[in-house]
């Protein structure tokens, strides 16, 4: 169904009300509910937790906007505090982590799908491959620390093979700085991939530094350490490919823009009708904010939202398993690299010595990502089982 987002206006933002009772909500089952209702409950927070982040940089820039800026952001944050309780308590860091990457992995296919200049499609391409291996390495520690298959999680929606090594993902800043599009002649669909990755990056390399200090595990902590590092070098490749002449209103439009779209593609996809109610409500709120912004746009920059926004949203973010696309960018790209802005293959274009140079000192004693993936090689069932078969086959054995 087409969501004309200039003439639906939502909820006015003077009734989107709380209380803690509908901020604390029953959670989604951690192996019954489809796993793709936990990619829309990880990804929605990163776009609620970008938004808010935006909102506090946006509002230390402008004395005019401060209140209205407050207001709207006080909302985001209680819409983010609903989505981000919707996570089951059972559901341990690590396989949370699982989650995130599968996140990353199908939500960045979608991108690189959707995204029609063929620059930025390749970046997603980049990316996607090194979260690919980020899931194979953050798997073998599940097994390892917890005895779990991390598919009772992924549901067999995305595969875990190594993808870009980890250990050879480390670059010199200079080379993690990407190409802006130009926000006169780029898409809506560009900038909303944009500000979508960028949020769900961002939010991953919040969680990975949070949660990576409280593992006893020495390997777990070195590995959340080297992954997040990761982590900070795609939120500075994602930001980097957004337009830095866009006007502060501008962006904000966009990103409320953004949130109206993501909803709505939630909406369009979930399976839980409790949880799809929730996608339902915020998709209201978010119309009522996005009109707030547009206003405000039209009176300060004397210019008409129209500009920005077109009457329909684009296709809805595909919420489904990309194995086959995954597998084969991962054929003809796992062995490209990056070079200033470029994506390149490194048999034509080599490394710079700065990024090998970095990468050396970082790898000097050892990489945890190749330590925690040592002898293994992903296979149905778990570390425990194996261990069971392997007593049993013993016991068998012996006459």
């Amino acid at each position: 169904m087409a969501l004309d987002i200039l003439k639906e206006r939502g909820i006015p933002i003077e009734r989107q009300s709380f209380n803690w009772r509908e901020l604390v909500q029953v959670p989604f089952s951690k192996l019954d509910d489809d796993a793709f209702t936990r990619v829309r409950v990880i990804l929605m927070n990163g776009i609620e937790m970008e938004s808010v982040r935006f909102l506090h940089s946006f509002a230390r820039m402008n004395r005019d906007l401060r209140r209205v800026l407050a207001e709207v952001r006080r909302i985001d944050q209680h819409q983010m505090t609903t989505v981000n309780w919707l996570n089951p308590p059972d559901q341990s860091p690590l396989e949370t982590t699982i989650g995130y990457e599968q996140v990353a992995i199908e939500i960045t296919a979608h991108a690189a799908l959707a995204e029609p200049d063929p620059y930025l499609a390749q970046v997603y391409r980049f990316g996607m491959l090194e979260d690919y291996d980020h899931l194979y390495r953050y798997s073998a520690l599940l097994d390892r620390l917890e005895g779990k298959d991390s598919n009772n999680i992924l549901q067999s929606y995305t595969d875990v093979t190594p993808g870009r090594p980890t250990s050879v993902e480390h670059r010199h800043p200079q080379d993690d700085v990407r190409a802006p599009y130009d926000r006169r002649t780029a898409s809506l669909i560009t900038k909303l991939n944009a500000l979508t990755i960028l949020a769900a990056e961002q939010q991953t390399h919040n969680y990975y530094a949070n949660v990576g200090p409280f593992f006893a595990d020495p390997v777990a902590r070195l590995l959340y350490a080297e992954i997040d590092s990761i982590e900070e070098q795609h939120v500075t490749q994602y930001e980097a490919m957004i337009d830095p002449d866009e006007t502060w209103l501008e962006k904000w439009v966009l990103h409320e823009a953004n949130e109206v779209y993501n909803y709505w593609s939630c909406l369009h996809q979930e399976q839980n009708a409790r949880i799809k109610q929730i996608w339902e409500r915020f998709l209201d709120y978010e119309l009522g904010q996005l009109h707030v912004a547009i206003e405000h746009f039209n009176r300060i920059e004397k210019r008409d939202a129209a500009e920005l926004l077109p009457a329909s949203l684009p296709t809805p973010v595909s919420h489904k398993s990309h194995r086959q696309f995954v597998r084969e960018v991962l054929s003809r790209e796992v062995h490209y690299r990056a070079v200033g802005e470029q994506i390149v293959d490194p048999n034509v274009i080599p490394e710079s010595a700065a990024t090998l140079a970095y990468r050396q000192q970082m790898n000097s004693a050892g990489s945890p990502s190749e330590i925690v993936a040592a002898g293994y090689r992903y296979t149905p069932g778990t570390e425990l089982t194996r261990r069971a078969a392997q007593v049993d086959g013993q016991k068998e054995a012996t006459p």
